[in-house]
């Protein structure tokens, strides 16, 4: 990959302001990466592909890389708030598309919102206070909602804090197996261990179509670039560093828990790093990392709705969704009306469904958005801009829309079925805003000729 000079962007006149540095970047992309994914996907994971859990994680490594290849070139040379639908529009300079790209974008950030919302509400919790899950969840969105208004620079200092906390989370797993290992114990012949009855090949694709859920959040990056400081020289170092950090954790945390627990066990347990804590018998306290799988819950939530309020805007200043949306505050410089909105449909949806089926279905919207961007790289390529980007090798979004495609294939149908409910809706907004559209346009002139009529 090459990158061209860095050109430092002034101000944007549309009113955010750029306080997000280098190190909060990658910290931001980090704790969205991170979340809750780790924290509960690792047994899963190990169901489908056997002990040699870390093989399909470094898969799914490779393939999200291949895709924030595409995003960086794309996010700086066009450095908006909308991301996807940005480069949805300039590419294939149709509409519905870019609608479409953009909304699918959007209803992958609120449900993914509102799934983390029922999960932070759920068992995790209840070791705390008992309070129902819906309630718990749309107490939890309120105080996102707060955090999100109060500014990017507070959001991005609390994200500082629960992902260092995350982290600190997983070291601990780290140290715990380190010590029981160093003792004689766990079984080291796991690591090359498959499930009985499949070819590693496809035991790897069958946990690696699992682990690629665990990268998702990177792509929420694009929607704060308005925000970010010299983003052509700091977006694409900061964003590959963050995966392959992330990356890096999941296959060494995942290496550990199958050294320690047997598969089985591993498979069966909803909370796969506490069953990891208590059987290496160090003694650290079952409570602690309930309370640090609440924060990294949390964090993801957060991430998220900045994201999809970001997003809302973006879309809301290219003319593709309400002009209401593009309101910013004028002390705090941050998108109030799409906040509040986003917040609001993550709270209906959080009546809809569970959180296997909502995190199913954000996965699919997401590949689409995915398989656009890096067809959407190839084809603006002949666009030439004024400022200095990066750029991707050509074969990174060939492979990058490949492998979208390959993973779409392997989606069940109840997964398509509600994915493509959401789509259609989506749709219908599309279809009825252009409607209302014209209605508005010949508003105007039907009155002014009523108006010369009566002269």
């Amino acid at each position: 990959m090459t990158s061209a000079k860095d050109a430092s962007l002034g101000p944007d006149p549309s009113g955010l302001k750029r306080n997000i540095t280098g190190l909060f970047l990658f910290l931001f992309i980090l704790g969205d990466v991170l979340g809750a994914g780790i924290y509960a996907l690792v047994g899963e994971i190990a169901g489908q592909t056997g002990g040699a859990v870390w093989i399909p994680l470094g898969v799914a490594l490779v393939l999200a890389l291949l895709t924030a290849g595409s995003y960086s070139e794309l996010v700086t040379k066009y450095p908006k708030a909308g991301g996807s639908a940005v480069f949805a529009e300039k590419a294939y300079h149709s509409p519905l598309i870019s609608f479409l790209v953009g909304f699918c974008m959007l209803a992958a950030g609120v449900v993914s919102a509102a799934a983390l919302a029922l999960a932070f509400s759920g068992d995790y919790l209840a070791q705390f206070i008992e309070i129902p899950p819906v309630l718990g969840a749309i107490l939890f969105l309120v105080l996102v909602a707060l955090i999100n208004m109060r500014g990017i620079k507070e959001s991005m200092q609390a994200n500082f804090v629960m992902t260092s906390i995350e982290l600190s989370g997983l070291l601990i797993v780290l140290i715990a197996v380190g010590i029981f290992v160093g003792g004689g114990g766990g079984d080291a012949t796991r690591l090359t261990e498959f499930t009985p009855g499949t070819t590693p090949f496809l035991a790897v694709m069958a946990g690696a179509l699992l682990a690629y859920y665990s990268y998702v959040g990177f792509e929420t990056s694009a929607n704060i670039v308005e925000e970010i400081r010299n983003p052509a020289k700091v977006y694409p170092r900061t964003l590959f560093a963050a995966l392959i950090t992330a990356g890096l954790l999941y296959m060494l945390v995942a290496a550990a828990a199958t050294i320690t627990v047997p598969v089985d066990s591993l498979a069966d347990s909803t909370g796969p790093l506490l069953t990891v804590i208590e059987a290496t018998g160090t003694g650290i306290p079952g409570w602690l990392f309930s309370a640090i799988a609440l924060i990294a819950v949390a964090n993801g939530a957060l991430l998220t709705m900045i994201m999809a309020s970001r997003l809302a805007y973006g879309m809301a200043k290219q003319g593709l969704m309400p002009a209401a949306l593009g309101r910013v505050l004028p002390q705090r410089g941050t998108p109030w009306v799409a906040i509040v909105a986003t917040t609001l449909v993550a709270m209906v949806l959080t009546f809809t469904g569970g959180l296997a089926v909502l995190a199913g279905t954000v996965v699919v919207l997401l590949l689409f958005v995915f398989l656009s961007t890096n067809i959407a790289v190839l084809v603006l390529r002949r666009d030439k801009v004024d400022h200095d980007h990066f750029r991707v090798w050509t074969v990174i979004p060939v492979l990058g829309a490949l492998s979208c495609i390959g993973l779409m294939t392997q989606q069940g149908g109840d997964v398509w079925l509600r994915a493509g409910i959401l789509i259609a809706i989506g749709a219908v907004l599309f279809l009825a805003s252009r409607l209302w559209g014209r209605r508005s346009a010949r508003r105007p002139q039907e009155e002014g000729k009523e108006s010369k009529a009566e002269r």
